[in-house]
């Protein structure tokens, strides 16, 4: 069986591609952590959902898991390598982290941080 860390990286692909912000917010705990590029943190599906929402139409991402682990029977988590592009040649390369927790039968997001790949010029 595959660890969930690679369900919830192709869950947020899924609803990130489609630019769908409720199949996002549904993928995230109802008092989730949101980390993203803002400047502060946020609480919760409305946060997660208006911060998709803004999301420019034309963007798409990529990503990989690069580590994986679980806390007992309901806590796993992990860290994926994530770019972010457009069609005009932009992108942002992110570290993505997850701290994912099972309800009932379905793993949601409770945790998410990203932080952009610094690189040297």
């Amino acid at each position: 069986m595959s660890h969930p860390m690679h369900a919830a990286l192709a869950g947020w692909k899924a609803a990130f591609d489609g630019h769908d912000p409720d199949a996002m917010a549904e993928l995230f705990t109802t008092d989730a952590l949101f980390q993203g590029f803002g400047p502060e943190p946020t609480v919760g599906r409305d946060a997660v959902r208006a911060y998709y929402k803004a999301v420019p139409l034309d963007r798409t991402a990529e990503g990989k898991v690069l580590h994986t682990y679980t806390v007992g029977e309901d806590v796993a988590g992990g860290f994926a390598d994530v770019t972010i592009r457009n069609p005009e040649g932009w992108q942002s390369h992110v570290y993505m982290s997850l701290v994912l927790v099972r309800e009932g039968t379905t793993w949601r997001i409770n945790h998410y941080h990203v932080s952009p790949v610094m690189t040297e010029s």
